[in-house]
């Protein structure tokens, strides 16, 4: 497969390494950003003023990001740079807007009327709702907040800088034949559970909005959490322990397989393989070194993507 790595420069000037040494590259619906670490041998580079970090397979764009940090070392017989990038959209999660309740909020005017982001797009849709913007609470905590409750989802990032809260409307769709899988698995975690969540009234008083799951019950997990109101769910305070039951069985079971490769899949394409019959892929992995190109594809079973659908 045809790797390459393009550094760019703030005054605009480009460096090409296709002596790519060793790469892990990763995208899951609950990260918000892409993220890259790669290794590539070269004579000479200055690691200084990198704007922009590039990484194709075979052509294919797959991560476009800010540099987060970048070193050149001269080792025996050559010199080597390390890359570690995440996607434009990880600044999302750095920036803050103004606290306080905004109304009619879409993520339109979410992700254009605020700030201009380089390279950040978003998906069309005007459906709005109000939130509320909390203390030190990020611009993606805002879109969290949106998304849930306009789409009922977590919203994720297709492409390399494609916000989305909704299911990419003309996925592609993926089979993997026994033959051709080196692995596939399952597993399933209960460390993030809880089993109650109890929040306050507007006076502080506990007992009105409360939520509990039999299923993690069931599973001897006995997790209380304790929240005051939550503004972001003014409206309708149930919601917000929902959201939060929700949220705490992200990732809950995965089902994976790896193969040898890369086909270009992205969050929110279809995939079978096994049991798995057409269900939404939550996470790509995709490592490579001398050896070659090994991708792993998962899909999650929980609260937000159940079944794939």
């Amino acid at each position: 497969m045809n790797i390459t790595l393009v550094l760019k420069n703030s005054d605009g000037t480009e460096t090409e390494f296709d002596k790519i040494l060793s790469f892990a590259f990763r995208k899951d619906i609950y990260q918000p950003y892409t993220s890259l670490s790669v290794k590539t041998s070269a004579e000479t580079f200055s690691p200084e003023n990198i704007s922009e970090v590039k990484f194709f397979i075979d052509g294919r764009l797959i991560h476009h990001g800010l540099s987060d940090n970048i070193t050149f070392t001269k080792i025996s017989g050559g010199a080597v740079v390390s890359v570690s990038s995440r996607g434009f959209t990880s600044m999302l999660i750095q920036n803050q807007i103004a606290t306080g309740l905004k109304s009619n909020i879409s993520i339109n005017t979410l992700m254009d009327g605020f700030y201009s982001l380089p390279y950040v797009t978003h998906e069309d849709n005007s459906k709005t709702s109000y939130i509320f913007v909390k203390s030190s609470s990020s611009m993606w905590d805002g879109i969290v907040n949106l998304s849930y409750k306009v789409c009922g989802t977590y919203p994720y990032i297709r492409g390399t800088n494609c916000v989305r809260m909704t299911a990419f409307e003309n996925p592609s769709a993926f089979a993997y034949q026994d033959s051709e899988i080196i692995s596939r698995g399952i597993s399933e975690t209960g460390r993030k559970l809880v089993s109650h969540f109890h929040m306050s009234d507007i006076e502080g008083n506990f007992g009105e909005f409360e939520i509990e799951d039999n299923d993690v019950k069931s599973l001897n997990i006995v997790r209380h959490r304790f929240i005051e109101l939550d503004r972001q769910f003014l409206y309708n305070p149930q919601q917000a322990l929902e959201y939060r039951s929700a949220y705490a069985s992200r990732g809950r079971k995965r089902i994976f397989c790896t193969y040898s490769g890369y086909r270009g899949e992205d969050l929110y394409d279809t995939a079978d393989f096994g049991s798995v019959s057409g269900e939404r892929i939550g996470a790509v992995i995709i490592s490579g070194n001398g050896s070659g190109v090994v991708t792993e594809i998962s899909v999650y079973r929980d609260k937000f993507l159940s079944d794939g659908i």
